[in-house]
């Protein structure tokens, strides 16, 4: 069979896949070894992404409130009450939020829409919640959103930092290009609050106070003054330097005053800033831990400063470079998905806003920058925003303080939801919900985080009558009026204008220009090959300002909060290494979902001895916001006085996890991005009556109504994980009709019952208050088998039991207790060692430093 060339779904790494389709909704999956992003590598995610182009959970057909309508009569709807909303309250009454898992072409008619034919700005998307501080930064200091890296860049350095970026796991691809050049010498600094798995393997640790990033880096720029490596002529010729700048970044930043605030060991302190004075050829990396702060921009700026200052910066192998999180952030900016840019990467200045019109020929153009994310849905809660349009995500969950989103969604007079998933928490609110393509049915491009733009194909046909999401939106804006402007019949169209306007009366003052691609017929778009725009930003030494010049910006330390006497903790959020966002997608695959099966709250040792939390047990995490429960995992790689917890986990798959209710919605003053990484909390224990598990071989019609319930997708069924308060008697409502078997110890409280239908197990339930319960994976199996063991009830097959402890490597499918005894059994000495014998670490190699901490423990314990 022929492949097809396509992108990753995933993050903004823009992995380039070679797919097969193998049946109706089966697809093999390959890393393309030619695409200039991966090189044929792909992460576990990418790597099971087969497991989730079935029909799980879709969306298939259009929905006014819970009733199946036709496309006609929906977008009518839609159409009707924008338009008449409108006209009652003006354009500014209106809003979409879109998302970065929409396709160029998508954003491109959405953007258009509202902010040429609406006439509103009140367009922003999920990526303000990733990656907002990086553009702001990059306007303040270079004049124009503009990554000035590429991956080339990491294979050509010798110093490579890591800033608030756990790459081994949010980015593994590109952490695999870290090691390699790693492995031939170059020097790996982590800044991180978190001892994480990326941390593990650097050569230096910096594990500073969360929120003194700036100190810390200019610090660093007062250093290397002093050690004569600043770039005179560089900065003569090529950068503004404001007159009082360096007294500002000499005054307090010395080392010691540094190292107080940053709180880590002058020692260390000072090896990375000699190291950093030393080794020109030096590439910065950072991520949400920079950009998810109120003082986001700062940092980003922090940074930049430190290339500027030094001239690192246009030259192979030196370069700050932002990493996305999401497939096509950078395609949402170069379009202006943004509520603060117009598009192809122009402000809101008259000539700009101008222009724009003119090539739209639009009725009227958005006059001022819109509501960003944060402040759209307080809008919205307070009543001004009248209608909104959600495409491709899920506030409801990702946004701050969630609680309040909710509130305001289900306030609002007209909600429209376009998902491929038919229940999410957040199209709970909808008056219409409208079914949306999905990866591998979507046709257009994505740009990646080094700017390299590449083709996502189709590899089955649409199911049901879900359509792209770009032609949902022109569809609704012909019928507000516009018929000629959205007259787009494919999205090579779409493509053909983006370009021209990337050009249009455009004489090299933005960077962003897609010469010569708008001629191409549709022939040219289908078989478009990955490029990059803007190939050596910079390298000439010139910048997209007025004078040519970039900005130092001038930019101090904020003082950091002290605790507070009832949040006394700090909240750091983030995500897990198989799971993505808020799982409507990786929840389907059992794969993906063992590494990490409920949403755990990370807490350092003599925390958990302080406050009485055990290994295992469930604890409230609470904020002025909000609350939700986790189960605690106590780790040493957590900063006392400090937390993290995941992400993912929405009302649909969990009763805790709810991550997004318990951040504050402040807001970084120029980005407006919501810090996600400093919220004052405070945790306490949770006591639990029983706990146990549920399996089913089909889906739970509704959750389990108990304190703890978490939903892990399994083969061939479901699992939950159970623990409660109250009765446990109610779970048996959850149960299907068969033949029962069923096994009770009052004096443990144990209860342990199997349905069976056809001889096959249909269900198990395992419950105790005292006793203890067996693994899960050997009755997870017996879902699959025609014939049920009579061994079901005990747990495990007859005869001595295999258990192969937690799933550390995805790819292969290979737990702790079977790496272990390898290592033991063939006396492997390396990671690569255990890579040659079982695989382990050899696919995406985001396992490499678990399997690296295994070996260690390994020595110590031999020893």
């Amino acid at each position: 069979m022929a492949s097809i060339n396509t992108t990753c779904a995933y993050c903004g790494v823009g992995c380039g896949i070679r797919a097969t389709v193998t049946g109706a909704r089966q697809v093999r999956i390959e890393g393309d070894p030619d695409h200039p992003a991966n090189r044929g590598r792909l992460c576990s995610k990418g790597t099971h992404l087969g497991e989730t182009v079935g029909l799980e959970g879709r969306l298939l057909h259009p929905m006014i409130g819970r009733r199946r309508a036709s496309w006609d009569k929906a977008l009518d709807l839609v159409a009707r009450r924008f338009r008449d909303t409108i006209a009652q309250h003006g354009p500014d009454s209106v809003a979409f939020y879109v998302s970065g898992q929409l396709l160029t072409e998508d954003y491109y008619v959405a953007n258009k829409l509202m902010k040429g034919f609406i006439g509103s700005a009140n367009i922003d998307t999920n990526s303000r919640l990733c990656m907002a501080s990086a553009v702001a930064g990059h306007n303040r200091a270079f004049g124009e959103d503009v990554v000035p890296a590429t991956y080339d860049d990491i294979d050509a350095a010798d110093l490579i930092v890591l800033v608030g970026s756990n790459t081994a796991w949010c980015h593994p691809i590109v952490y695999q290009r870290i090691r390699a050049r790693c492995d031939a010498g170059a020097k790996l600094v982590v800044i991180d609050p978190r001892r994480t798995e990326t941390a593990e393997q650097a050569d230096l640790h910096l594990a500073i106070r969360p929120g003194s990033d700036v100190a810390l880096m200019n610090g660093a720029l007062a250093w290397v003054r002093a050690a004569g490596a600043v770039d005179e002529e560089f900065l003569a010729a090529s950068v503004a330097v404001p007159a009082d700048f360096w007294a500002t970044v000499e005054e307090g930043y010395d080392l010691w005053s540094v190292a107080k605030t940053c709180d880590v060991a002058p020692a260390d302190l000072r090896r990375f800033y000699e190291w950093f004075a030393a080794i020109p050829r030096t590439v910065t990396l950072f991520s949400q831990g920079i950009n998810q702060s109120t003082a986001g921009t700062d940092q980003v700026n922090a940074i930049l400063n430190l290339h500027l200052a030094t001239g690192r910066i246009g030259k192979p192998g030196a370069a700050p470079f932002s990493i996305t999180g999401q497939p096509n952030a950078m395609g949402g900016r170069e379009v202006g998905g943004l509520a603060s840019t117009l598009a192809a990467h122009m402000d809101f200045a008259p000539d700009n806003r101008a222009r724009v019109q003119r090539f739209w020929a639009a009725p009227a153009i958005a006059a001022k920058p819109g509501l960003k994310a944060v402040d759209l849905f307080r809008e919205l809660g307070q009543g001004r925003i009248k209608a909104l349009w959600i495409m491709a995500t899920n506030p409801a969950v990702s946004m701050p303080d969630a609680g309040s989103v909710r509130d305001a969604l289900a306030a609002c007079p007209f909600v429209v939801v376009s998902d491929v998933i038919a229940e999410t928490d957040t199209s709970a609110h909808a008056h219409v919900r409208l079914p949306a393509a999905a990866w591998g049915e979507k046709d257009g491009t994505v740009t990646n985080s080094d700017r390299t733009i590449s083709r996502q194909r189709a590899l089955f046909p649409l199911p049901g009558e879900a359509k792209p999401d770009w032609w949902i939106v022109k569809e609704v804006g012909r019928r507000m009026g516009w018929a000629t402007a959205f007259a787009y019949d494919r999205p090579a169209e779409i493509w053909r204008e983006h370009c021209r306007l990337s050009t249009y009366e455009n004489d090299g003052r933005r960077l962003f220009a897609l010469p010569g691609r708008s001629s191409g017929g549709n022939a040219d778009y289908d078989a478009m090959q990955p490029f990059r725009w803007g190939d050596a930003p910079f390298a000439d030494g010139r910048f997209p300002t007025p004078d040519g010049r970039a900005r130092l910006v001038p930019v101090a330390q904020k003082a950091i909060p002290a605790p507070l006497r009832d949040w006394p903790m700090t909240l750091n959020t983030g995500r897990y290494r198989d799971h993505w966002h808020t799982m409507t997608r990786t929840g389907l695959a059992p794969k993906l979902a063992r590494h990490r099966e409920e949403p755990l709250v990370e807490v350092n040792p003599d925390d958990a001895a302080r406050l009485m939390l055990s290994d295992g047990s469930l604890a409230r995490v609470g904020t002025p916001q909000g609350e939700s429960l986790y189960r605690v995992s106590v780790v040493a790689s957590q900063r006392p006085g400090e937390l993290f917890v995941p992400i993912h986990w929405t009302d649909r798959t969990a009763t805790g996890g709810r991550t997004g209710r318990l951040p504050r919605p402040l807001t970084d003053p120029y980005s407006g991005q919501p810090g996600f990484k400093a919220s004052p909390v405070r945790i306490a224990p949770v006591a639990t009556r029983w706990r146990g598990f549920l399996i089913l071989g089909h889906e739970a019609a509704r959750r389990p109504d108990c304190l703890w319930a978490t939903r892990i997708a399994v083969p061939a069924g479901t699992l939950w994980e159970l623990a409660g308060d109250g009765d446990a008697a109610a779970l048996d409502r959850l149960l299907p009709a068969g033949e029962r078997i069923e096994a009770v110890d009052a004096a443990r409280g144990t209860r342990r019952v199997a349905i069976l239908s056809g001889g096959r197990l249909a269900a198990a339930l395992f419950v105790t208050e005292t006793g203890q319960l067996p693994t899960r994976d050997w009755l997870i199996a017996q879902l699959s088998e025609p014939q049920a063991a009579p061994t079901l009830l005990a747990g495990r097959a007859p005869g001595a039991a295999v258990d192969r402890g937690a799933i550390l490597c995805i790819c292969f499918d290979l737990g702790v207790k079977t790496i272990l005894a390898a290592i033991r059994d063939r006396q492997l000495a390396d990671v690569a060692a255990i890579g040659a014998a079982i695989g382990a670490g050899t696919n995406c190699g985001s396992c490499r430093p678990a399997l690296a901490r295994l070996l260690a423990e390994e020595t110590i314990h031999a020893a």
